[in-house]
């Protein structure tokens, strides 16, 4: 009988014998594979006293669908201060872009008690402003911020440009009722309305320099 057929017996289905004890080696090779899908561009390091972190056209290109950015220890100047970004199609000259986005955060006190809320202040409705990603940021020695963003396509000319971010930071100060440090994990999401390609993205503090810290753009295989 053909394997398959009705009535098939598998003790009639047989294979080689495989001894263990042997030794095999690939000789061959893999294509399809990209062992590195992350591809560093670029990455700013303060110096102590920068006005701003910002990736132009000749990082922001057709290469990349996603690009990658990773904040490592950002330090502002002023206590208090949110670090923010925002995106410009003609390579710097106006940071005008339309974005509509969302944001929570949830929150350890250093005197214990926290909560997870909706960030009202952080949001954006078709706003052409600054958008925040790290809220209140603490100007102390040992206060600083670290995460991530993520750029989805901004090269496309048919859709709209989506962003996602997630932080860790050190916020300063009091709030609800607390006056003693905050652990902060704050997600930022959302879209720049615009179907023209992005080229241009500048990271800025809403007050003084930034005073320390790395930001590393990847772009993403």
């Amino acid at each position: 009988m053909a394997f398959g057929e009705v009535g098939t017996a598998l003790s009639k289905i047989k294979s080689p014998a495989v001894n263990l004890a042997d030794t095999f080696a690939f000789s061959g090779t893999v294509t399809g594979f990209d062992k590195t899908p992350l591809t560093l561009l670029s990455t700013f390091t303060s110096d102590g006293s920068d006005d701003n972190a910002t990736f132009n056209s000749s990082l922001i290109t057709s290469t990349f669908d996603e690009y990658l950015f990773i904040f490592n220890n950002i330090h502002p100047e002023t206590d208090g201060a949110e670090l923010t970004f925002n995106v410009s199609i003609d390579n710097g000259s106006n940071y005008n872009i339309a974005k509509t986005s969302t944001a929570f955060w949830s929150e350890q006190v250093e005197s214990g008690g926290g909560q997870l809320q909706y960030r009202t202040g952080q949001d954006s409705a078709q706003g052409t402003g600054e958008q925040i990603i790290m809220n209140d940021l603490g100007n102390g020695n040992d206060e600083a911020g670290a995460g991530v963003m993520r750029l989805f396509n901004p090269s496309s000319t048919t859709f709209v440009k989506h962003f996602i971010c997630r932080h860790q930071y050190y916020h300063f100060g009091s709030a609800n009722g607390n006056t003693a440090g905050y652990a902060i994990d704050n997600y930022t999401t959302g879209y720049a309305n615009t179907t023209s390609a992005i080229n241009n993205i500048r990271f800025i503090m809403s007050s003084g320099e930034i005073q320390g810290g790395t930001i590393s753009l990847f772009g993403v295989a």
